[in-house]
C-alpha cells in the first residue's frame, strides 16, 4: 500500500535554500502538528518523519519556526552543518528523525534525569536495513531508549524499526536488538558521546550511565511528551517561538490553510565540500 504522504521540495539540498515540505493527497501539512502520531488504533506502531537518511552528513530537522515545520538544514554562524565522520562511522548510522506530535517539554524537569526537556520533538534512531529519504514517513515500533544530556537537557532517543523490515517480527524490545544486531547499541552509544568532539566539543553524557532503556520505559516517554505537544497546540502551554500552523488539529487555533506554500521547485543538490568526507579518528573511543 502506497503512502499518502510526499515531499514538495524547494531549492536545492545543501544549500540554506533547502526546504522538504510534507504533503498529504496534494496538500501541505505540517509534520510536527498534523502528521498523528499513532499509525493504527492499538497504538503499537507509529509514524515516525525521517529527517536525515543512514550515512549521511547532513544535519537535517524539521523546522520548530516556520509555518508548517518544513524540513531544513541546520546552520550554525550562518554555515550549513554536517556532521563529522568519526572512525568507524560514516555520518548518521541509522535513519534519523523525529515522532510527529511528540514535544520535549522545556519548563518539565524529568524525575530520574533531573533535566529539562530540549524543546523539540522526540528523536528516533530507525535500525532497519532500508536507507530511508528526508520526508519520509515510516512506521515503526518502539523498541527502548537513551537519554542523553545536552547542556543540561534532556534529549531522548528513541529507538525503533520499520514494521516492515525483514527483522521486526523479531525485534520488540531492547534485549532483542543485541541479539539480532549486536553492536548496534554500543555503537549507537559511542556515536552520540563522539560525534561532537570533531568540531572541538567536549564528549557528551549520558543519563542512566548510557543503558538504552526498554520498550515499556520508552513507551511512557512517548506518551508523556505526546501530551506535551497536546497541551502546546491547544494553548494550555504558550508555544515561544515554535510555530504551531496546522490544517487538521481538532481543538487548535492555528488550524489554516496551507495553500500559499509555492509548488515544487527542486533544484539538483548542491556539491558538498570534499572535507566532509573526511574521517576523524578520536583516541580512546574504538570500537
Amino acid at each position: 500500500m502506497s503512502s499518502p504522504y510526499s515531499v514538495r521540495q524547494h531549492g536545492a539540498q545543501n544549500t540554506l535554500e533547502y526546504r522538504a515540505y510534507i504533503e498529504k493527497d496534494g496538500k501541505v501539512v505540517s509534520p510536527f502538528h498534523d502528521i498523528p502520531l499513532f499509525a493504527n488504533e492499538q497504538r503499537t506502531v507509529l509514524n515516525m518523519i525521517v529527517e536525515i537518511p543512514r550515512w549521511s552528513n547532513a544535519k537535517l530537522e524539521i523546522s520548530k519556526e516556520e509555518q508548517f515545520n518544513p524540513i531544513l538544514q541546520d546552520t550554525k554562524k550562518g554555515k550549513l552543518r554536517f556532521v563529522r565522520n568519526c572512525f568507524p562511522h560514516k555520518g548518521y548510522i541509522w535513519n534519523y528523525g523525529a515522532f510527529p506530535q511528540t514535544w520535549e517539554d522545556p519548563s518539565h524537569t524529568h524525575p530520574e534525569t533531573k533535566a529539562l526537556g530540549d524543546d523539540d520533538p522526540l528523536d528516533v534512531c530507525e535500525i532497519g536495513e532500508a536507507v530511508g529519504y528526508t520526508g519520509q514517513v515510516k512506521q515503526v515500533k518502539i523498541l527502548g531508549i537513551m537519554a542523553l544530556l545536552d547542556e543540561g537537557e534532556t534529549d531522548w532517543k528513541v529507538l525503533v524499526v520499520d514494521v516492515n523490515d525483514p527483522l521486526a517480527a523479531k525485534l520488540n524490545d531492547i534485549e532483542d536488538v543485541e541479539r539480532h544486531l549486536p553492536g548496534l547499541i554500543r555503537a549507537t552509544n559511542e556515536w552520540f558521546r563522539i560525534y561532537k568532539i570533531p568540531d572541538g566539543k567536549p564528549e557528551n553524557q549520558f543519563a542512566f550511565s548510557g543503558e538504552a532503556k526498554n520498550r515499556k520505559y520508552a513507551t511512557e516517554i512517548v506518551h508523556e511528551c505526546h501530551e506535551a505537544w497536546k497541551r502546546l497546540i491547544t494553548g494550555q502551554t504558550k508555544p515561544g517561538k515554535i510555530d504551531i500552523s496546522n490544517t487538521s488539529v481538532e481543538g487548535s487555533a492555528a488550524r489554516t490553510d496551507s495553500s500559499n506554500v509555492g509548488p515544487d521547485s527542486r533544484q539538483s543538490a548542491a556539491p558538498i565540500d570534499s572535507s566532509i568526507d573526511k574521517t576523524f579518528f578520536i583516541s580512546g573511543h574504538a570500537v
